[in-house]
């Protein structure tokens, strides 16, 4: 089979140059992080994806596996502003986006309203446990993660790029928490799940953070960079085979298509939506760039399926009662689709 790019790549000597720059800052920055978050390799690697292809990411994890010990990491190493919210049940809007206040103008003596920014402008936001906080407030985040601006009193406020929300959740804490709508979990480009470390990552863990902490970590790349390395990914060429092949599996997972299997339409109640296939495909551009490859192959795809597919199949009760996880479904999943042959496999 013979693939086609579905558009051609690019050639100057800026943009070659600019790939090999992320390849080498993309090394370095895993090697400074490593010096505060010990394993977890694949977790930093998928957050960084995240980044470079301009996402946001879900990060879920019971407490105490440096959740937000990485994202702060991560801000610190490219060199980014960082806000911190604790969500809690009395958390309004306002407390995230800003809010009009009355001010004297010092000038006229006049009072006005003068615009406080909230927490959110800021290029890295931690939403840290995003479900403790009511459907209203959650609700304050989704012109954010999705249009990149925040609108207060009829009036529109950019977020200045690079801007990235990355949101914590426990998952076998559920008394008090409010679960995500879908539609605001659709707008996470990943959900990246952390578990417990390997015997001899948590020996170094406990020995390491009970002793001197180091200093502050190297700034890598700037801000600038990053948003500089993003619309770099958005022009990886992606073979139409590719393309197809991403797109086969988000149509899959719906259990009204034609061509769903027997068991997503026994398991899953709804499929994931197109965004599933965009988000394969960037993410897949990003891997490819972080690997020092010009092209996104099967792999990257069939990689990145299960960060991106997991919170975006709602299960039934019949799977639920069954103990089908949706990791297990998106594995059986990829099984089923067979990947096109080619030299990019």
């Amino acid at each position: 089979m013979t693939l086609t790019p579905s558009r051609p790549a690019p050639e100057s000597i800026d943009d070659r140059a600019l790939a090999d720059h992320l390849h080498q800052s993309g090394a370095r920055i895993r090697t400074e992080l490593a010096k505060r978050i010990i394993g977890q390799e694949q977790v930093v690697e998928q957050s960084l994806l995240a980044l470079l292809a301009g996402g946001n990411c879900l990060l879920v994890g019971v407490p105490g596996l440096a959740k937000t010990l990485l994202v702060q990491a991560l801000a610190e190493v490219l060199d980014l502003s960082f806000q911190r919210i604790q969500f809690t049940p009395d958390l309004m809007p306002s407390d995230v986006t800003g809010t009009d206040v009355i001010q004297d103008d010092p000038a006229t003596g006049q009072r006005r309203l003068v615009f406080m920014r909230g927490p959110i402008f800021a290029n890295v936001v931690l939403a840290d446990e995003i479900n403790r906080t009511p459907p209203k407030t959650q609700a304050a985040l989704l012109e954010a993660m999705q249009e990149r601006r925040v609108t207060v009193q009829g009036k529109t406020y950019p977020l200045e790029p690079p801007f990235h929300v990355f949101a914590t959740q426990n998952p076998i804490e559920l008394e008090g928490t409010y679960p995500l709508p879908e539609a605001q979990l659709d707008r996470f480009l990943f959900e990246v799940v952390l578990d417990y470390l390997p015997e001899a990552d948590e020996i170094r863990v406990a020995r390491e953070t009970t002793g001197v902490q180091g200093g502050r970590l190297a700034h890598i790349i700037s801000g600038a960079e990053l948003v500089a390395f993003q619309q770099l990914v958005r022009r990886v060429p992606v073979a139409d085979a590719v393309v197809q092949y991403a797109v086969q599996i988000t149509r899959m997972t719906r259990p009204g298509g034609e061509n769903a299997p027997d068991f997503v339409k026994k398991w899953i109640s709804y499929g994931a939506s197109v965004r599933a296939a965009q988000a394969l495909l960037l993410g897949g551009k990003a891997r490819a760039l972080l690997e020092g490859r010009a092209h996104v192959s099967f792999d990257d795809i069939r990689y990145l399926a299960v960060p991106v597919l997991r919170h975006r199949l709602l299960l039934n009760f019949q799977a639920q009662a069954e103990r089908i996880t949706t990791d297990s479904l998106i594995e059986r999943l990829l099984a089923a689709v067979p990947t096109p042959r080619s030299g990019m496999a």
